[in-house]
């Protein structure tokens, strides 16, 4: 990996758009009538959700490829990915004719490989290895330097900056006024980095957020240290963006183009990705949902102003769907954990249903075993609530009749074993 510093021209990105244009569309840009009437401002969405594989990844991994020697597409290239960045390149093996090794780690869902070699068809295998993406990017660097074929990286490489960039360079074609600000979704940086490029050259003045999910933090860890840094640990969630490390070259970019990053929790993703599901009908995957969810917290200063947000890609899984909406509702204060302790004998849960549970309340979830010779046994209890502010009601009406209880929401660890 080159570690020298690289800033991604017009010219080069220019030349990208170019290239691409044998492939690809651009992806519309559409004002969303939903988040500009909540956010008293003009949101506009960058559709790369409707993208030919349905994310932005494309753009860098064909830039890249289509770069190559020859003789470097005769011998192959390879990657490592478990979603869609290997789409990506196996499209690009498909289309070019030209031979891609795409590793994967083993737990990567059937789902996803599946997509990969519709892509790919025969001009791709796919290499199921590690537990970890890590592991899997690892393996696929040394099976490529000890076969003489070229690695295709995810995001830290210029011709996939440039390519990557080739999104700036449709939205100020695409936006009849100037925009105000431009958030964008930032995993290693190289949609950041290469659109950031291209959008501080030719519209100074527009203000470039990036967006990072709070559980993979790479590029405001690395801006706040000076230089890219591994993370401990990554929550996977927001899958794609769930980066350890800032690229190298990305980072000495992104630190000069954004203007400021935002770090979104994992529950208010989840909370739009159901509200653009249920009011705009756009199926988004959570790093897709990564630059609308930022527009809460930065509400005040969007007001009235011309905003942008790229939809990185729809890449979702309908059975990850349960999953989104319990972690919307325990982020929006809307669901609630308790282990309540029963007296053991005939009508305490209906005496508790009658007396605790508010009238728009709805009691989604208990668990109780009754328990020999004790007086009390425990229950596990799940509320949903129509108001965040039902809460306190909640807690007041189980204090007065003295209900022993404990409140799992914030114990981490004993959150995680029982529900």
């Amino acid at each position: 990996m080159n570690n020298n510093k690289y800033f991604p021209t017009t010219e080069a990105i220019d030349r990208a758009a170019t290239v691409l244009s044998e492939i690809l569309e651009p992806t519309p840009f559409m004002k969303n009538n939903n988040l500009s009437d909540i956010f008293d401002a003009e949101v506009y969405l960058k559709r790369e959700d409707l993208q030919i594989v349905r994310s932005y990844k494309i753009r860098g991994a064909y830039n890249m490829i289509r770069s190559l020697s020859p003789e470097s597409l005769e011998n192959g290239i390879v990657c490592a990915s478990a979603g869609n960045h290997a789409q990506g390149v196996a499209f690009s093996c498909s289309k070019l004719k030209i031979m891609g090794s795409i590793f994967m780690p083993v737990t990567t869902p059937k789902q996803k490989i599946e997509q990969v070699r519709m892509f790919g068809k025969e001009f791709i295998e796919i290499v199921l290895t590690g537990d970890t993406f890590d592991a899997a990017n690892s393996a696929a660097i040394s099976y490529a330097q000890a076969n003489g074929k070229t690695f295709i990286p995810p995001f830290d490489d210029p011709k996939v900056m440039e390519g990557q960039g080739t999104i700036g360079k449709e939205i100020l074609s695409q936006s009849q006024d100037k925009l105000d600000y431009i958030f964008v979704p930032i995993g290693g940086g190289g949609l950041a980095s290469g659109l950031g490029s291209y959008i501080k050259a030719m519209s100074p003045e527009t203000k470039i957020i990036g967006v990072e999910p709070a559980g993979a933090p790479c590029m405001k860890t690395a801006i706040d240290n000076g230089s890219p840094l591994e993370l401990d640990e990554i929550d996977k969630f927001v899958d794609g963006a769930a980066v350890k490390k800032a690229g190298s070259l990305t980072y000495e970019v992104c630190k000069e183009v954004l203007d400021d990053i935002v770090i979104v929790p994992e529950g208010a993703v989840c909370t739009m990705i159901i509200q653009m599901y249920n009011k705009s009908a756009i199926v988004v995957e959570p790093a897709g949902a990564l630059s609308t969810a930022a527009l809460r917290f930065y509400a005040d200063k969007i007001k009235g102003k011309k905003v942008a947000c790229i939809v990185s890609g729809s890449n979702n899984d309908i059975t990850r769907m349960e999953e989104i909406r319990e972690k919307s509702l325990l982020y929006e204060g809307l669901k609630h954990y308790f282990i309540v302790e029963f007296p053991q004998k005939s009508g305490a849960i209906v005496s508790f249903i009658n007396n605790v549970i508010g009238p728009s309340d709805d009691l989604v979830y208990i668990q109780y075993i009754k328990k020999t010779n004790k007086n009390f046994g425990p229950a596990l209890i799940g509320i949903e609530l129509a108001s965040k502010d039902d809460f306190e009601p909640l807690i007041q009406r189980m204090n007065a009749l003295g209900i022993k209880y404990e409140y799992i929401n914030e114990n981490n660890q004993l959150f995680e074993i029982l529900i």
